[in-house]
């Protein structure tokens, strides 16, 4: 059944003529149905929405690719083209992916049963190591567009501001299907147990995740942190599934350079000795320096990669890293 606060969404979007919020809030009722069970409630709730709104003249779409209005300042979007042969992960990971795949692939299957599809992702991880190639991943292979959410247009100074964005933020969710990504999620769902926290913070976290919850829609919703430990515990209820993006290990990196370097000849590369010099690399840094060894031996007219060139580019993107300061 409908609950209160989808009721008075009803109500309210009828009552100012927004037929586009109505029938988003109708298609969440309907989806709430079908995920209890009641197929064949949530069916005919689906046939009187679209009968309804095939007698009412459409608006103007807004292209996908340029977000408008107050979308403008809050969404970037993107159609990326990678696939799942382009990423490299952890065993567990990729298997978790290709399970949020091959059931959004077979999500009406799923429906008509009274089952619904992962589709909330929440990406934990050091920086680099696969969260974001993970959404895009996502929206390349089911053929989405990718729309990354901006923080710094979303959080103001005024915290009842920000709410309100991220209600026009959900709403987009609702009325487009597509992969949405919250990167540094901390920023929105920090923990209320902490000592420096007011009670603007918490009632934005709490906005966050009352919308999580009453959003049934189709899209992807993932969000991404690289500081777990700061996150508030509810938010992990909230999501189908957590991932968490280890470190790579040696064998990881080395198919990380292969990939990147997949049209250069690597037939004389010691792999161990690659794989040692990667260590405490991310997949990022590993790539980036992969692209350096490839450059030098473009440069240098070079026929071949060497293993001299990589671990050498390997030791500089290592001695990059910042230290932790403790």
């Amino acid at each position: 059944m409908a609950t209160a606060d989808q009721v008075k969404a009803l109500i309210k979007s009828h009552a100012a003529g927004d037929d586009e919020r109505f029938y988003a809030v109708a298609l969440q009722l309907a989806a709430r149905e079908a995920r209890n069970g009641h197929a064949n409630y949530a069916r005919d709730l689906k046939e009187l929405i679209d009968a309804s709104r095939s007698r009412v003249s459409p608006p103007s779409p807004t292209p996908v690719a340029a977000p408008r209005g107050d979308l403008a300042s809050l969404l970037t979007a993107e159609y990326p083209d990678e696939r799942l042969c382009d990423i490299v992960l952890d065993e567990e990971v990729l298997a978790e992916l290709k399970r949020v795949l091959k059931e959004q692939r077979q999500r009406d299957q799923l429906r008509a049963t009274g089952f619904a599809p992962l589709r909330r992702l929440l990406l934990l991880g050091p920086p680099g190591t696969g969260k974001t190639m993970t959404a895009r991943v996502l929206a390349g292979e089911l053929h989405l567009p990718l729309f990354t959410v901006r923080l710094e247009g979303l959080i103001t100074k005024f915290m009842g501001e920000t709410a309100a964005k991220l209600r026009i933020v959900f709403d987009a969710v609702a009325q487009t299907p597509g992969v949405y990504l919250f990167d540094e999620v901390d920023a929105l769902a920090g923990s209320r147990t902490q000592g420096n926290d007011v009670g603007e913070i918490r009632r934005v976290l709490n906005s966050f995740l009352q919308f999580m919850e009453q959003d049934y829609s189709d899209s992807i919703v993932a969000a991404a942190s690289n500081l777990p430990e700061h996150l508030d515990r509810a938010l992990f209820r909230r999501f189908d599934v957590t991932l968490h993006y280890p470190m790579p290990t040696g064998v990881i990196a080395n198919q990380v350079i292969r990939n990147r370097l997949a049209s250069l000849c690597l037939t004389g590369v010691n792999w161990q000795l690659v794989a040692t010099a990667s260590n405490g690399l991310s997949h990022a840094e590993v790539t980036s320096a992969s692209e350096r060894a490839a450059k030098d031996a473009i440069l240098t007219g070079a026929s071949e990669i060497t293993t001299d060139l990589l671990v050498g580019a390997l030791k500089k993107g290592s001695k990059a890293i910042i230290p932790t300061v403790k």
